[in-house]
């Protein structure tokens, strides 16, 4: 469902363009406001700051009274698309301040997407231009098309401009539409037709006007079809479940200037305010770390209250603390931040801050903060619940049954996935496309919200688990893991380490992978849309018997299907349906030639090898024969110092020269760009324990070290942080692990200040108006409603860690409670979550440690 390797390559922005000053009032109309997008008090109407629509990002958006409520305001070729439909290339906004309009100009097909890239689309024979315009009508806005030519005949009734409302806004809330009214339905309800071939169900109302929540004074708003149109208001969950409900107008026969036009008046409350958010770590603070709040407000807000501590109470109530100061940081995105620091007080106990009315959960403050309650529950029920080739029980429960023992199929050649991998012209094996391929059906985890392996999260996973339990030794054993029968029994003991069970179990993939292949898998993944879109028990997406294709003909037809964007199961002639005895099913399995996984991979399995080393002797010295052999064959890789972090994993497994002299070979490619790869210098000085390389590391690291203090300045949360469109906690982790490795490595030189606000980033210190921790059952607030394999559910699975926090560009920074957002709610393997367990850790680790050393005599 993600595409992260799109995401990656959009723009950063810069913490200092988040930074703001004082911002200009907004009026009691609507006008362009400097961030080029239409501004009244209550009211934002952006038009083509985000363009990420396949997650509901892009074109005409809506932000009334500080909710989200529409989105993805454009042309589309389907009445409810999904991830996998036609989107437009959009081009650049053209802001007219003088008229009043903002304008973008689209074009269909786009051919970077075009069966083709990551996420290919296959889009049908249509060329169409069009403008979309934006203009303020006093407390409304029109929306106008401009179509360069009509529609082509056989296009008409099927382009339509599409509005996109947030359902988690609406359940239960009133429409009206036409002569039809109701409530927004919680789930999908009938009844619908197929309508060229796919499942559509009945417009809730058509009509010229919807009122959207008659009833609601923060969200009431009506959207008007001007010159005799018609809207139709539809559910978007018929064909996905993560679909929202849709208003949509067609474009009529021969229209071109003016092909639509709607008048749309969200009502604005005119003193709307947000509410003030006490963002602090929902899980407390250790004595000995600084412990900054940091308070949310409008920027409209000019009142200050006071910002206060209390103790509980043993028998009850609280008691103020005082003596504490409240800092006036000033402006970042949107809002107006107070930061609060209570640095100074150590004493343990239960603690609420307080400002005005508003009150924060209780949280502790403890020299025992970490040792229960926090990294555990990845370890002991994500980490368990995502394990592929098991059955996995929770005493009454099972999470899901035995899954993929048919693994695998080798893919099809010059086949481009929906999913982003490609097979290029060989399967670089001695294995033929559609040969089954033994030897990978055991150990490995799920991929997040996806049932996919992917080489980069096994290898990562397996790497940060290993380093953990190398550093920090932690012994928790709340898990049974049996490889001869593949049950998995969580809340049961049996007498081993359970992060050395998973590291064994994330690489018995990557070596059984190894030892069939003769090299790495890219991944495993299913063939079809309608497979990868399974959402249930994991047992049930196969039929568990590897299937033989003879003639090549299944491989054909899901090869072919895999790029028509529908989710409607393929049939295959004289086959019985996918999933059931018999069928087609098994996962494809992905090779390719990339040097850069393989050194990744490389690192990690040296590592695993040392971590293994006394548990499982046999595949611990695998891990270092292939760590070698890894080394020794990838070819060059894109940037010479992917070659650090192996070198440095395989000498400190060998200890042989070679790789100590590649360390070494680095240092001046390392102090140039120590902001990415210092922190591994940092590791390995003491490692190389060479005075030039020292000296050259930590001259680089001051510099660096400055670079970070000036960025800590520019947001009110102690850290470089910038958000983008993809949620920013995972890479606020990154940047806690790197700076461990950097204290530890050159205390004199680096703090673990930063690794700390890191953590509380991610426990709830951040911005997004809530202050909930990104990992799901961990601290007094989370997030219990994520995209995990159960999204559908609504629910959750403890310890996952969530993206968290995403920016709505150019300055909203928004965490919705809905499971469906994979840009803001989605687990992933790999550092995502391995990351979390090392920082708990290590943050533990060292408060420890430096509070032992404080009371030294």
């Amino acid at each position: 469902m993600k595409s992260i390797l799109f995401l990656a390559a959009l723009p950063l922005f810069a913490a200092s363009a988040l930074a703001a000053a004082a911002p200009a009032p907004a009026g009691d109309v609507l006008a362009i406001n400097a961030q080029e997008y239409l501004e009244m008090r209550g009211l934002n109407v952006m038009l083509a700051h985000d363009y990420y629509p396949e997650s509901h990002q892009g074109g005409v958006g809506i932000i009334q009274n500080g909710l989200r409520v529409a989105t993805n305001g454009d042309l589309r070729l389907q009445p409810t698309p999904g991830q996998w439909q036609p989107t437009p290339v959009v081009g650049k906004r053209q802001v007219d301040r003088t008229a009043q309009e903002i304008s973008v100009r689209m074009t269909y097909p786009d051919g970077k997407k075009d069966r083709q890239g990551f996420n290919p689309i296959s889009y049908p024979d249509l060329q169409l231009g069009y403008v979309v315009k934006i203009k303020p009508a006093g407390k409304a806005f029109r929306i106008i098309v401009d179509l360069d030519r009509p529609l082509p005949a056989e296009w008409v009734g099927k382009v339509g401009f599409n509005l996109e409302l947030f359902p988690g806004f609406l359940f239960g809330k009133a429409f009206r539409l036409g002569d039809r009214f109701g409530t927004f339905p919680r789930q999908a309800n009938g009844p619908g037709a197929v309508v060229d071939g796919d499942y559509e169900i009945e417009p809730l109302g058509v009509g010229p006007k919807l009122t959207v929540a008659p009833e609601s004074e923060r969200q009431r708003m009506t959207i008007e079809a001007v010159k005799g149109g018609e809207l139709r208001l539809l559910d978007g969950r018929a064909q996905h479940n993560n679909g929202w409900f849709v208003v949509r107008s067609l474009v009529p026969a021969g229209a071109a200037a003016d092909a639509i036009e709607w008048l749309v008046t969200p009502h604005a409350m005119p003193d709307w305010k947000s509410e003030p958010v006490i963002q602090i770590s929902q899980v407390g603070y250790h004595p000995a770390e600084a412990k900054i709040a940091v308070i949310e407000l409008d920027r409209h807000e000019t009142e200050r209250k006071p910002v206060r501590l209390y103790r509980t109470k043993p028998d009850g109530g609280l008691t103020e603390v005082t003596g504490l100061a409240t800092k006036d940081w000033g402006y970042f995105l949107r809002y107006h931040y107070l930061q609060f620091d209570f640095s100074k007080v150590v004493q343990p106990g239960l603690y609420v801050i307080g400002y005005g009315d508003q009150r924060s959960p209780a949280f502790q403050i403890s020299e025992h903060v970490f040792e229960r309650n926090v990294w555990q529950p990845t370890v002991e029920y994500f980490l368990p619940v995502q394990m592929c080739h098991m059955r996995v029980n929770d005493r009454y429960r099972v999470w899901h049954g035995l899954c993929h023992d048919d693994d695998a199929l080798m893919a099809p050649v010059n086949h481009n996935h929906f999913d982003g991998y490609a097979q290029g012209p060989s399967t670089l094996t001695a294995f033929h496309p559609g040969d089954h391929v033994p030897g990978l059906d055991h150990g490995g985890w799920h991929d997040a919200g996806d049932y996919d392996l992917r080489i980069e999260s096994q290898a990562d996973t397996v790497h940060g688990l290993s380093l953990a339990w190398e550093l920090f030794h932690p012994t928790l054993d709340n898990t049974t893991v049996d490889q001869t029968a593949r049950i998995v029994e969580i809340h049961r003991p049996d007498g081993k380490p359970d992060v050395l069970q998973q590291i064994e179990h994330g690489v018995l993939s990557i070596v059984g992978g190894y030892h069939a292949l003769g090299r790495l898998y890219r991944g495993l993944q299913d063939a079809s849309l309608h497979q990868y879109t399974h959402l249930g028990d994991a047992a049930t997406m196969t039929d568990h018997r590897v299937f033989h294709d003879t003639d090549g003909a299944a491989m054909a037809v899901l090869a072919a299907a895999a790029v028509n964007g529908s989710q409607a199961e393929p049939k295959i002639e004289g086959l019985p349906a996918l999933g059931s005895a018999g069928s087609a099913d098994d996962r494809w399995v992905f090779t390719e030639n990339n040097p850069a996984r393989e050194l990744d991979t490389a690192a990690a399995l040296a590592a695993a090898g040392r971590a293994l080393k006394g548990y499982n002797d046999p595949l611990a010295q695998d891990c270092l024969r292939i760590a070698q052999a890894l080394w020794a064959q990838a070819g060059p890789p894109p940037a010479a110092l992917m070659r650090l972090d192996p070198a440095i994993e395989l000498f400190q497994a060998t200890g042989e020269s070679s790789y100590r002299d590649a360390i070494l070979a680095l240092a001046d490619d390392t102090a140039a760009h120590a902001d990415r790869y210092g922190w591994l210098g940092a590791r390995a000085l003491g490692l190389v324990n060479d005075a030039a390389y020292t000296t050259k590391i930590e001259s680089a690291l001051r510099r660096y070290r400055a670079q970070v203090d000036a960025l800590e300045k520019e947001t009110p949360y102690g850290l470089p942080y910038k958000p983008d469109i993809w949620g920013a906690g995972w890479g606020i982790q990154r940047f806690g692990v790197e700076q461990y490795f950097l204290h530890a490595g050159a205390p004199d030189i680096f703090p673990a200040t930063y690794m700390l606000h890191a953590i509380n980033f991610v426990l709830g210190c951040h911005p997004g108006s809530n202050n909930v921790s990104f990992v799901s059952g961990v601290g007094a607030e989370s997030m219990t409603t994520a995209y995990g394999v159960n999204r559908t559910d609504w629910s959750y699975i403890p310890g996952g860690v969530a993206s968290g926090t995403a920016l709505i560009r150019p300055d909203y920074p928004e965490l919705l409670t809905w499971p469906y957002l994979w840009q803001q709610g989605e687990y992933c393997l790999g550092y995502p979550t391995s990351d979390y367990v090392f920082l708990i850790l290590a943050a533990d680790h060292v408060l420890k440690a430096d509070q032992k050393a404080a009371v030294q005599p």
